[in-house]
């Protein structure tokens, strides 16, 4: 018995030497990195940053790995004598570690840090890395640093906290002014547009990219950018690139040290303008433009697209012929124009003025102000007079010569051009704007039908007298 009592002590201080030294040991063991709530197509990269030796309870004793030797973050951390990491206790946060993280992450892309493991999620749920060196590790995403941990446990779970950023691209409607992904627009119009995108947490190297179509031209001097309503000024914040190495038209890029100070969920609106131009694109096709945000490490947003729209109309001038046929009239001249509200507000000032159109090879270059200024639109040989590039809006075409031999219309011709590109004349829907020209009266002339009744009828009365006047004579010589 009192050999069993002296074993059984031998076997409980073993036992408690083993406990005591099992921290030791751990760290020659090796660890895993599981990431819950992995966003599908997103890819995760490690990075073992330190190398840890020996832990006991809470005392750690980390190195810094070869590959990171020359990194320095004397705000976090230095390396005492021994070359033993030691931690700033003040930046022991939440926000110092993200910090961090982003500081790490960045030298590691600018000093080509291999990395110790990559794999991409494939469907929304983990992803894991195993047999890991223990140490302090870096997880870095596609949507931007994730966090720095520690596989001392041995096993690390880290929850992806980031969410994707995202880009919606609008248009403004010059007739409403609410912005929307479509809109009506004159060849020469300015047209303005909005690409808003929310911020996520985490994510970083924005850049807006916009592909603006032929028919649309960018003015590069109506960038801006706004938060909240306030302007952000460019200077060390954004930045427009008007060069560009794809096909898009222009780029914003956004400096990652001032992504870093907006929160989850804050909206960047940028606003600029273009002119739709001689090459825009008629009817219902319309022309594009989209816009797409690149973050991360590659990634990038759907595309968000605006189309904008501009409409033609065709005139037929036309005479009635036989059984009703509509016969074309060449020669009849026109002017095209369309009531806008009067910028002048003084007392007693019309409501409404009238904006005459120019026009060049049937396309709308522009509004003046008087008739006299106005393109002359002249009907073809097939009665016809075609304009291009308009608005939405309500017209009218005014005949200010008419052919030869056929009156002058009294009246200007209104029509209607929908959103949807239809023209309408009343309630009338139709294919082209017909107008009637009516001929002239035909009045007497000499050597017409109108002196030979005269003549006629003066010999008739002639013939007449000297009837009555033989019959006369005869009488009174009885």
């Amino acid at each position: 018995m009192k050999h069993l009592k002296k074993l059984a002590s031998l076997l409980l201080a073993l036992v408690m030497v083993l406990s005591l030294a099992t921290t030791a040991f751990a760290a020659e063991s090796n660890g895993s990195i599981t990431v819950n709530s992995a966003l599908k197509g997103e890819t995760y990269t490690i990075y073992r940053i330190f190398d840890l030796e020996s832990y006991s309870g809470t005392n750690y004793s980390y190195k810094l790995s070869e590959k990171w030797s020359g990194f320095t973050a004397n705000d976090y951390f230095t390396v005492n004598t021994d070359g033993y990491v030691e931690w700033k206790e003040a930046k022991n946060t939440t926000e110092g570690a993200a910090a961090f993280a982003a500081l790490a992450m960045a030298y590691a892309k600018e000093n080509n840090i291999v990395n110790d493991g990559q794999a991409t999620a494939t469907a929304d749920g983990t992803v894991s890395f195993s047999n890991l060196p223990l140490g302090y590790y870096l997880v870095d995403t596609t949507l931007g640093s994730l966090c720095a941990l520690s596989t001392t446990d041995p096993d690390a779970t880290v929850t992806e906290k980031n969410e994707k950023p995202t880009n919606e691209k609008t248009v403004e409607e010059d007739s409403t002014g609410n912005y929307g992904n479509s809109n009506d627009a004159d060849i020469n119009q300015v047209v303005n547009f909005k690409s808003t995108i929310t911020v996520q947490k985490g994510t970083e190297n924005y850049v807006l990219h916009d592909k603006m179509s032929t028919g649309l031209t960018f003015d590069n001097t109506s960038v801006k950018v706004t938060v909240d309503g306030t302007e952000v000024a460019a200077t060390g914040n954004w930045t427009l690139i008007t060069t560009t190495t794809d096909d898009c038209t222009f780029e914003v890029k956004f400096e990652n040290s001032y992504i870093s100070t907006l929160t989850a969920g804050k909206e960047i609106v940028v606003s600029y303008s273009a002119t739709l131009n001689e090459n825009a694109v008629i009817g219902s096709t319309g022309n594009p433009n989209e816009t797409t945000l690149t973050y991360g490490n590659d990634q990038e947003t759907e595309k968000s697209e605006t189309v904008t729209k501009t409409w033609g109309v065709d005139l037929f001038k036309y005479t009635k012929g036989e059984n009703d046929a509509k016969n074309a009239l060449a020669g009849a001249e026109f002017v095209l124009y369309k009531e806008v509200a009067n910028t002048d507000t003084t007392e007693g000032a019309a409501a409404t003025v009238k904006k005459y159109a120019t026009v060049a090879n049937g396309k709308l270059t522009g509004w003046v102000d008087t008739e006299e200024a106005a393109t002359k639109l002249t009907s073809d040989s097939n009665g016809i007079i075609s304009v291009d590039g308009l608005d939405a809006d309500t017209y009218y075409f005014k005949e200010t010569k008419a052919p030869a031999g056929y009156n002058l219309l009294k009246d200007p011709v209104q029509f209607v051009i929908g959103n949807d590109g239809t023209v309408k004349m009343g309630e009338t829907t139709v294919t082209q704007v017909e107008v009637e020209n009516n001929a002239g009266s035909e009045l007497p002339s000499t050597g017409g039908m109108g002196t030979t009744i005269f003549y006629t009828l003066g010999g008739i009365l002639m013939l007449a007298a000297v009837v009555l006047l033989v019959t006369k004579r005869r009488m009174n010589a009885r």
